[in-house]
């Protein structure tokens, strides 16, 4: 474990990249750590947003394909924080200057309706769900030419920027459905089978993970399941996800 120094120190480097937009080298180049410092980084790196007055709103889970689980060397997901500031309402605009180099996934999002009890085994997570919606998320990861490790993400709160959920649904399966991504002229089609093969697997993989890092799970909060497809450029003009039998959102991109 690295000295609580050095967690701060570099929270507070990759806090300044965020705020400032201004990239910043590998945290891997300078410093050895391990997965467990890396989300000690990123519990602190939260709190300096919580301590401007950001609110948790949620959690996202990362490495939800499985490509993306053998191109990083894993065979984990990992969990980052969502706060109310990253919250992007349904088709407003934008501003792509708040971002270093963002790009936009596809997503389905879950609410959890009531607090998730972390230590009883017997918690089933899919009760503590009412509602499923399309999504679309803003990634931003803070490193120069897009080059980390896996620890580096985990401690940059695995890249997470700013999210759009489109209107909530009763809970219900989103097994295999058609996914479509329209970032001005690009499109990308996809299924939600690539998250973990069901997108309801990634509520389970994220109780997992929550139990082990110790990250709340509260009523109210939004958990983004996973990407449908591969990121791409977030662009000014309008983008949009379409989740067949599940609706649409979408966002528009100014400068």
């Amino acid at each position: 474990m690295i000295p609580a120094d050095t967690i701060d120190e570099l929270a507070r480097r990759l806090d300044t990249a965020q705020t400032t937009r201004t990239d910043t080298p590998s945290l891997a180049d300078t410093h050895e750590f391990d997965v467990d410092d890396a989300y000690a980084i990123q519990a602190a790196l939260v709190a300096l947003r919580e301590a401007r007055g950001e609110r948790t709103a949620g959690v996202k889970l990362g490495f939800t394909s499985k490509a993306k689980m053998a191109q990083m060397g894993v065979s984990d997901v990992i969990v980052g924080r969502l706060t109310d500031a990253m919250r992007v309402a349904d088709g407003d605009d934008v501003d792509l200057a708040r971002f270093i180099h963002p790009k936009v996934e596809p997503e389905v999002a879950y609410r959890l309706c009531r607090d998730v009890d972390l230590d009883d085994p017997a918690t089933d997570i899919e009760s503590c769900v009412d509602a499923v919606a399309p999504a679309l998320e803003i990634i931003d990861s803070r490193y120069r030419d897009f080059r980390f490790t896996y620890g580096d993400v985990v401690a940059d709160n695995t890249s997470a920027s700013a999210y759009a959920v489109g209107p909530w649904r009763p809970v219900a399966s989103v097994s295999n459905r058609a996914v479509r991504l329209i970032a001005g002229g690009t499109e990308v089609t996809g299924s939600t089978a690539a998250i973990l093969g069901d997108p309801v697997r990634a509520l389970h993989a994220l109780l997992d993970m929550c139990r082990r890092r110790r990250v709340p799970l509260r009523a109210g909060q939004v958990v983004l399941a996973g990407a449908a497809t591969a990121a791409v450029p977030l662009p000014e003009g309008v983008t949009r996800c379409e989740v067949a039998g599940l609706g649409s959102v979408s966002v528009r991109g100014v400068r």
